[in-house]
């Protein structure tokens, strides 16, 4: 029996539409896969609200997402709302405006629900093994921890300190200047601290980054060497050597944004925050001793994915 379902994913940054059909026998075809830089986290998130316009432009494309969820005769449809709307004042207004216009039913889900479900998501890419990794995942609003292994999780949190936060606290200069990374590598080690408290307990030897950031890092990895297999399917997991990320990571803070823009393989809709997104990556790497990074480029949606198939 063939299950077709769409999964939306109404990050802070970015809303992710996934529209596929799963066989009897677990086999994928996927039909639509998309990502719109809706950014409802753009002039609002400091303020604790959705902004008007960020909130026109996520209707929008929601109604969008709708016509292609009825074209493809769809009999499941999921979708999942996070840090910016559990957190936005006007975040029930939202949700209600939202199943008004395109009869999309959003969940809300906390922060330990987004852990859960980015765990089931990275799992279902194959980059997890018997050994202890640290799963990272950077949204705009904001980023998950998970310490687990192919098993099980052993410790999971969300924390208010996505893309778009540290964006507004620490992007005042462009290229960035080193004060302010200093000032950002300050205010992680103060937030972070239950990670550290957690990491000093589980000992993970393995930093796995979830979609985003890392699947852009990985990106411009390939094509600096002349791979562009990723531009026509990116796979569901990879490898990044940490020598070629603090290669990426010191030309991203040493140019500013038209010059990162030009970087082969570089999204418009990232050019800024990955910039505050690779120094939280470097904090990590230096500060909890991980020598390796490997990418999933599954994340919540297909963590979503898996509870539909697998009721868990």
């Amino acid at each position: 029996m063939k299950k077709r379902l769409a999964l939306i994913d109404m990050g802070t940054n970015t809303f992710h539409l996934l529209i596929t059909e799963v066989d009897e026998n677990g086999q994928r075809h996927d039909f639509v896969k998309t990502k719109v830089p809706v950014r409802l986290g753009q002039g609002g998130i400091s303020n604790g609200a959705i902004a008007p316009e960020a909130y026109e432009r996520a209707l929008q494309t929601l109604q969008d997402f709708k016509r292609q969820i009825d074209a493809h005769q769809v009999q499941t449809v999921r979708a999942m709302a996070t840090s910016m709307v559990r957190n936005a004042a006007n975040g029930e207004a939202f949700v209600q405006d939202i199943l008004e216009q395109t009869s999309i039913k959003v969940e809300v889900i906390d922060g330990a629900r987004e852990a859960e479900l980015i765990y089931y998501g990275v799992r279902s890419a194959g980059v997890l093994d018997a050994q202890t990794a640290l799963i990272m995942d950077i949204g705009g609003g904001s980023v998950e921890f998970i310490l687990a292994n192919n098993q099980e999780i052993y410790w999971k949190q969300s924390f208010e300190i996505g893309a778009q936060r540290l964006m507004d606290q620490f992007f005042t200069q462009d290229p960035i200047p080193a004060e302010s990374i200093a000032a950002e590598k300050a205010y992680l080690a103060e937030r972070l601290q239950p990670l550290t408290e957690a990491i000093a307990k589980y000992k993970p030897t393995v930093l796995v980054g979830s979609s985003g950031t890392f699947d852009t890092l990985c990106d411009i990895e390939a094509l600096r060497k002349g791979d562009t297999s990723r531009q026509q399917h990116i796979p569901a997991a990879s490898e990044l050597s940490l020598e070629a990320y603090y290669a990426i990571h010191e030309e991203l803070l040493r140019k500013n944004h038209d010059e990162r823009l030009a970087i082969p393989g570089m999204l418009e809709m990232r050019v800024d925050m990955i910039v505050l997104a690779s120094i939280l990556v470097d904090f990590i790497l230096q500060t909890y001793n991980l020598d390796q990074i490997r990418v999933s480029a599954y994340a919540l949606k297909e963590g979503v994915l898996q509870t539909v198939l697998h009721e868990v």
